[in-house]
């Protein structure tokens, strides 16, 4: 009897792709689209309702059943009040990180084994092995995607062995622009649909004013290293570190460098006690510059950290592996060592460990 997996379907053409490949595979797909966000739902930015158009639409020529499912209440419990929290207190969280944990494999995969699901699966691009000898013979491993550029293994490392033994992703061996060709040679639909790049089920949105409406904030100075006061922030929660675009401080004229020019200027530091911005000029300010970083809450998918030593990582999603030095610290701690300084590193997104194309797991980084 074939196995039945329960995929999510969010109307775009990774996942509508996805079923389609699970059918040609054999097994018996259920199709569940994830409605998580109620607030502004009939807003321009919100585009739900289409997306539930176009993933029924896609079920229809793929030959699947599909239901839609609510979650709202545990996305604003699980992810979003975390996500406020920790803008408020001046960090940078990562929405997708924790919306995989919270959301798409844990709510979606509670419901899943509710409708009798051997399996769940989903559009991300990445890979499950189940390592087959030695030591960690039944270990699940997350991998890598084969297409590099679109490998989402950063926002997957939280995830544990539970829910990678139940875990399919049929994407993670293909390249984007196949996946492109199958969804206009099956004539999906969707096809030709530009993929989200917005907030984790909160669409694509002007993002200060999206926050403004959630969060207390206190317009305060930016100063330079040097202590002067170059302009005033709106609120430090709508600043990143290594932000550019936005700032609001022109060419000064105190500020400019030997040719005449003004250098651009940079977000560097936040002191949330004194309500302070620190900005810099140049891209290579060493403000901006980090050989070490620390990091809490961590989560390991073999169920523990690997042995202190030599491995690489990533300090944001679109960044290349780089050379690092792990030391585990504390119960849920771990700082790592840069050969190279690490450019605009941030609290509150995640510090992922690789070694090779195996992602180990990772934590938040605190400092």
């Amino acid at each position: 009897m074939a196995k039945r997996v329960v995929i999510g379907m969010s109307g775009g053409v990774d996942s509508s792709v996805s079923a389609w490949l699970l059918k040609q595979q054999g097994y018996e797909v259920i199709g569940l689209f994830m409605k998580n966000w109620e607030d502004d739902d009939d807003s321009e930015y919100c585009s739900s309702r289409q997306d539930w158009i176009d993933a029924a639409s896609v079920a229809d020529v793929v030959g699947v059943d599909i239901e839609a499912v609510n979650f709202a209440a545990e996305y604003k419990e699980r992810v979003f009040a975390e996500f406020l929290r920790e803008y408020q207190a001046g960090r940078t969280p990562n929405p997708d990180v924790l919306c995989n944990a919270e959301i798409k494999f844990k709510a979606f995969l509670d419901h899943a084994m509710k409708l009798g699901a051997d399996l769940i699966a989903t559009g991300h691009y990445a890979r499950v092995r189940e390592a087959g000898t030695g030591a960690n013979a039944g270990r699940f491993e997350l991998l890598k995607a084969h297409d590099a550029s679109k490998d989402q293994s950063y926002f997957l490392h939280r995830l544990n062995q539970a829910q990678l033994s139940k875990t399919l992703f049929p994407l993670g061996e293909i390249p984007k622009t196949e996946v492109r060709r199958i969804a206009e040679e099956i004539s999906l639909p969707n096809a030709a649909k530009k993929d989200s790049t917005g907030i984790c089920f909160i669409g694509e949105r002007p993002f200060r004013e999206f926050l403004n409406r959630y969060l207390s904030y206190k317009p305060g100075p930016m100063k330079t290293p040097e202590g002067d006061t170059v302009g005033e922030h709106v609120g430090l929660s709508f600043y990143t570190l290594g932000q550019r675009k936005g700032i609001g401080i022109g060419g000064m004229k105190s500020h400019k460098n030997a040719a005449g020019d003004s250098d651009p200027w940079y977000v560097a530091r936040k002191d949330v006690e004194a309500n302070t911005l620190y900005v810099v000029q140049g891209h290579d300010h060493p403000w901006l510059l980090s050989s070490r970083l620390e990091a809490g809450q961590s989560s390991w998918i073999a169920g523990s950290p690997p042995a202190d030593g030599a491995f690489s990582a990533k300090t944001r999603y679109r960044q290349a592996d780089v050379a690092c030095a792990f030391q585990a610290a504390g119960a849920a701690g771990f700082g790592l060592d840069f050969d190279t300084p690490q450019w605009a590193v941030t609290p509150g997104q995640s510090a992922v460990l690789y070694q090779g194309d195996i992602c180990l797991g990772g934590g938040i980084i605190t400092r």
